[in-house]
């Protein structure tokens, strides 16, 4: 059984339809991004996952048992609040020794333990929430645009940690992304939202879709292939260290 099965889904506010006909489904150890313009109903997607937005229309079928970390797109923290990186995770979630340090070890975060929440990074910060999602060794991780405001080489970083997560844990991942230029070298499928599935497949032959080029252009092409090529070579350096 698929972890997550999607028939025909609909959700609605009051008069406006905000999703419609939406058939999707996720297989354990898959990596599928979303895309699509703002309003498109991205979120409004991961909240009918979670049960947090009413569906209209169709079936969602979640696999028993299964567990659903979730990664939100920020998290305000009151600065005045003096709390550790390590007390963070520990009060966020129900946690033992082992659980809470291999969430670090997957994320590379141990050495910010005794960091205060509100004197790190951006980065800093996205790798903490990360973390906080796998402690409850979860099947499936959401991550609603989870790389919002790092740089270029903040985001190619995150991805590749994303990647690693997948190979360690065999954890699904569906992820919102708007960055185009690495995106499609992180996923193992890409389905372009606008209210409907406009098109979805291996990323290649969605970036070269008519529908997907009609929202974004063509200019991914040149930045997909200079990102697989850093992708790769750092894979190359990677294994050369070993």
């Amino acid at each position: 059984m698929k972890l997550i099965e999607i028939t025909d889904l609909s959700v609605q506010y009051g008069s406006k339809l905000i999703l419609q006909n939406i058939n999707l489904s996720l297989a354990d150890g898959e990596i599928v991004t979303i895309v699509g313009p703002n309003g498109s109903g991205k979120t409004t997607l991961f909240k009918a996952i979670i049960g947090t937005a009413p569906i209209n229309t169709g079936t969602l079928k979640i696999r028993p048992n299964l567990k659903i970390g979730y990664v939100p797109q920020q998290l305000i923290i009151d600065k005045t609040l003096p709390i550790t990186v390590e007390r963070f995770l520990k009060v966020a979630q129900k946690t033992n020794v082992k659980t809470l340090a291999n969430a670090m070890n997957l994320v590379g975060t141990e050495d910010l333990l005794t960091f205060q929440m509100n004197n790190l990074s951006g980065g800093e910060l996205q790798r903490v929430l990360l973390a906080r999602a796998l402690i409850a060794q979860p099947d499936v991780l959401l991550l609603d645009e989870a790389t919002r405001g790092l740089d270029q080489p903040g985001v190619a970083t995150f991805y590749r940690m994303v990647d690693g997560i997948r190979k360690n844990t065999n954890c699904a991942i569906l992820m919102i992304s708007h960055d185009l230029h690495v995106v499609m070298g992180a996923s193992d499928r890409v389905i372009c939202l606008n209210g409907h599935i406009c098109c979805e497949g291996a990323p290649n032959s969605v970036a070269s879709s008519p529908e997907y080029q009609a929202l974004f252009g063509s200019e991914v092409d040149g930045t997909f292939a200079l990102y697989r090529h850093h992708h790769d070579h750092n894979h190359h350096t990677d294994n050369e260290r070993e």
